[in-house]
This record gives structure tokens, C-alpha cells and sequence, in this order.
């Protein structure tokens, strides 16, 4: 299998996150993991994940079944906490130590938002209420403020033109696209600094692939996005970073590789990203 770059996806997207030089070094990363690892009961999903996020742009986490690249995005909102979760190490949100003493759940979720493998609108609700849900659950309730975000959010979500006169319709009545991208607009709603994005073209078909693929690249000039995929030639398109994560000896996850996404996908340092990344592998 060959991997080919989109041309201009990856530069693109890091031009728009700030100027070149220098200057553009000292940018912090938008999220670090510390030696993080993460285990249910007796079995250890993933190990010793050491890894920054650059801000304002998409790092993807590639790798087969079963090597916690779920397990990884869903510790940074903490979504493990009622799931007998055990998270060692430091996950970093900027300054937020997400695990640290004191550190409510519910500060982590208003500042990154999630969106899922399979559209999950809230089936008795319209596109308008769907897409600010999370703001009526913070406690926000003036509704020039709820319509202003919605429209916004839309917008992002480049679904506004497709509902701007259907806002109180049920969600259910869209297709899977638009359906995730409605998930895409709820998730942006509350202004996360960091979109976590589960497989989110798993269940769409090519079309709607190519139009979500377009909108995770022009939400990174605004947003940081933290992709999963076992979609090498959708790392190559949209990703401007990429981490693989292998199966060890023991079948426990581990990071083998992180970097630039031409770097990764066409010329790693571990000859084990190569085998996966070529498709020998995995």
C-alpha cells in the first residue's frame, strides 16, 4: 500500500496556526501526555505514552485494533472515571493537570469536546436543541445567547445553510453526515480548546468521508483536533502530526513513533512503522 499526502493539507494547516520562526517554536503544545498509562482491573490497555499536541492542529493516532488508541483519547475527558479506569501518569491540557487533586471532571469537559465513531444525536431533540445542549447543561439559558452559539457552531460545522431553516425539525431527520456533523457542531458549541475525534468516518460513506475530512482541516485553524483512524490514506489526507501505537510482546499498547505526518508515513524511524504504515503489518 502506498500512502501520498494531500499537498498543501499539513502545511496548510500549520500557517495558519501562527508565524513561521522562531517565534512560532515557543508556542506551547495544547496537551501533553507524561508517561501515561492506562489499565481495567488486571489488564493494562496502554503504557508509558509520553506525547505533546502541537496547538491549532490535527494529530492523528493510527494503529491496529487493540493498541489503545481509544483508551488514550478518551483519558484526556476523563470518560474512564466510571468505567473503574485506572489512569497513571500526567495528562496535560495546557496548564490543567487533568488528573491532578482537585481537578473536577467537569472543568476537563467544558474545555475539550468529544465526538464519537457513530452519529449519537439526542433522538427527542431538534438540530437546535441538540446543538446546545451542552451549554443549557453548563447553565447557560438566554437565548440570544444559546441562538448566537448555534448558529456559530453551525457554521464551524459547515451545516448552517442545510438548517438554518430547519432548526427545530427532530436531528434523527438528517443523514449520517450531516448527522456527525451536528455531533461536530454540539461538540463546538462550548468553545472546547481540544476536539477529540473517535473514528469519526467509520460509519459514512465516501462523500460523506471527503466532507468531514475537509471540515476536521479547517476546524485546526481554530481548534486543535486529536484524530483516531485505521485510515492510513485518511492520516495521510487530513494530518499534519502522527502518532502510532503497536502491540508490545505482551499485547499491552505502546507509542512506537511520533512526528511530522510525511515523516511518519513515508520515511519513520522504527521499522516497525514502516510495516504498519506500508501496510505489511496489522
Amino acid at each position: 500500500m502506498t500512502v501520498t499526502s494531500q499537498p498543501g493539507a499539513a502545511e496548510s494547516n500549520a500557517s495558519a496556526s501562527g508565524p513561521s520562526g522562531p517565534a512560532a517554536e515557543t508556542v506551547p503544545p495544547a496537551l501533553r501526555f507524561e508517561e501515561v498509562s492506562v489499565g481495567f482491573k488486571n489488564h493494562i490497555a496502554v503504557r508509558g505514552v509520553t506525547l505533546e499536541v502541537p496547538a491549532r492542529q490535527v494529530t492523528t493516532l493510527v494503529g491496529p485494533s487493540g493498541c489503545g488508541k481509544t483508551t488514550l483519547l478518551r483519558a484526556v475527558n476523563r470518560m474512564h472515571d466510571h468505567l473503574d479506569g485506572q489512569v497513571e501518569g500526567r495528562v496535560l491540557l495546557g496548564d490543567l493537570d487533568v488528573y491532578g487533586a482537585g481537578t473536577r471532571a467537569e472543568l476537563v469537559r467544558s474545555r475539550v469536546g468529544m465526538v464519537f465513531q457513530r452519529p449519537n444525536p439526542f433522538p427527542t431533540m431538534s438540530i437546535f436543541d441538540n446543538v446546545v445542549s451542552g451549554l443549557r447543561f453548563a447553565g447557560i439559558r438566554k437565548k440570544p445567547v444559546l441562538k448566537e452559539a448555534a448558529e456559530l457552531a453551525l457554521r464551524q460545522a459547515a451545516l448552517w445553510d442545510l438548517v438554518e431553516h430547519r432548526l427545530h425539525q427532530p436531528a434523527v431527520r438528517l443523514s449520517g453526515g450531516q448527522q456527525q456533523r451536528l455531533c461536530i457542531a454540539r461538540a463546538l458549541a462550548v468553545q472546547p480548546e481540544v476536539l477529540l475525534m473517535d473514528e469519526p468516518c467509520s460509519a459514512l460513506d465516501p462523500i460523506a468521508t471527503a466532507k468531514v475530512e475537509q471540515l476536521i482541516t479547517r476546524l485546526a485553524h481554530e481548534v486543535t483536533v486529536v484524530l483516531v483512524t485505521h485510515n492510513m490514506f485518511q492520516a495521510a489526507r487530513v494530518s499534519d502530526h502522527v502518532a502510532v501505537l503497536l502491540m508490545g510482546e505482551d499485547r499491552v499498547g505502546e507509542l512506537v513513533e511520533a512526528g511530522p505526518a510525511a515523516k511518519v508515513l513515508h520515511s519513520p524511524d522504527d521499522p516497525r512503522t514502516m510495516e504498519y504504515v506500508s501496510g505489511r503489518v496489522g
